[in-house]
């Protein structure tokens, strides 16, 4: 199974335009925030729908020094996964997303989950990072995408991975997220294919 884009390159730097936070003059504002495009091909005999999965590896495990202009998230620091995008129950006929099809600039308390023509949106964790801010509070479906810490000496890498399924449908309730979509693909997983970039608002980060 082969997965292309022509938003994203293997290995490279995510361009801004798929980012939803960008450098500005006082520090990071949101940013385009457009879904990139991406096209698969090559999924096996079996195979009766898919899953977009996009997560960085590299948040920190404590909030305690995200974001504070006076002190660094320490470069050692444990990291945890963020899930920034979950699309499941992709149709078997469906084997591209064009650029901006799934998110095209920030919506405030996000976009809604659920039902697409191209699959179905879990919440991504931006619903947990803003939980409590009455103005950006809500659930964040489908693509939302990178706004690391500006003070992080980590570069955070981000993998997006397709999967081909063995089931039409994963049965997911309304609201359902990066970890419950990992735990309905088990057993059921008959290829996958990846690519990974990088993103940072440290100018320093390593």
């Amino acid at each position: 199974m082969k997965l292309e884009s022509r938003s994203l390159s293997e290995g490279a730097r995510i361009p801004a335009s798929y980012a939803m936070g960008v450098p500005g003059d006082a520090g990071p504002v949101p940013g385009p925030n457009k879904s990139p495009h991406l096209a698969w091909s090559g999924a096996p005999d079996g195979t009766k729908s898919f899953v977009i999965i996009c997560h960085d590896c590299d948040v920190p495990s404590r909030p305690d020094d995200v974001n504070k202009p006076d002190r660094s998230v320490p470069y050692d620091l444990p990291r945890v996964d963020f899930f920034h995008w979950v699309l499941a129950d992709i149709p078997v006929s469906v084997a591209e997303l064009a650029e901006a099809q799934d998110a095209d600039g920030v919506t405030p308390k996000g976009k809604p989950p659920g039902p697409t023509a191209y699959g179905k949106r879990g919440i991504n964790s931006y619903t947990d990072w803003f939980s409590g801010d009455a103005d950006m509070g809500g659930d964040y479906g489908g693509y939302d995408g990178p706004w690391p810490p500006f003070n992080d000496e980590r570069i955070h890498h981000y993998t997006f991975t397709v999967f081909a399924l063995d089931v039409a449908s994963l049965d997911l309730p309304a609201r359902f997220s990066g970890p419950d979509v990992r735990a309905k693909m088990k057993g059921h997983i008959l290829a996958q294919a990846s690519i990974s970039g990088t993103y940072a608002l440290n100018e320093n980060a390593r």
